[in-house]
């Protein structure tokens, strides 16, 4: 049998990056500890509208807002990204993928009329959730608003 895909640089690599949780880490979970704690009311790894396999972490459905939080090393953060230096062009290809597919998510939503709010993992929770609770309170204020009545000619 052939290996079409790039060859793991070790089995310590390849078992430790399959062990590597994308749900419930622990910025998500600390994340919505303070929401729920606030009275906040929300759904987890809601579906995207559309999308096939993609979720949001967050999202406030009422509000249409969708929050995201992204981990450093996978999503790229300016700050704190690292670059593998062992399969080096895979990693930078499938970095950037994804990337790419959290800026396709993005605008989807937003065409879709959602609020995308996205933050990094090593954001302060206490901080990340006073910006989500904010935004969610806003949104929601700006649907209850009565529409001014058109002019007529």
């Amino acid at each position: 049998m052939q290996v079409t895909g790039p060859v793991p640089s070790s089995a310590a690599v390849s078992g430790r990056m399959s062990r590597q949780g994308s749900r419930d880490t622990a910025p998500e979970v600390a994340v919505r500890k303070l929401l729920h704690s606030a009275g906040l009311r929300y759904r987890v790894n809601h579906r995207v509208p559309g999308m096939p396999r993609r979720t949001m972490d967050i999202a406030f459905g009422p509000a249409k807002l969708a929050v995201f939080l992204d981990g450093c090393f996978w999503h790229g953060c300016p700050v704190h990204a690292t670059h593998p230096k062992a399969n080096a062009d895979w990693w930078r290809q499938k970095l950037a993928k994804n990337m790419a597919r959290d800026l396709e998510t993005t605008r989807h939503l937003e065409k879709e009329g959602w609020t995308v709010l996205r933050f990094w993992e090593h954001e302060a929770p206490v901080a990340v959730a006073e910006d989500i609770a904010r935004k969610r309170e806003a949104l929601l204020r700006a649907a209850r608003r009565p529409r001014r009545a058109q002019a007529h000619d």
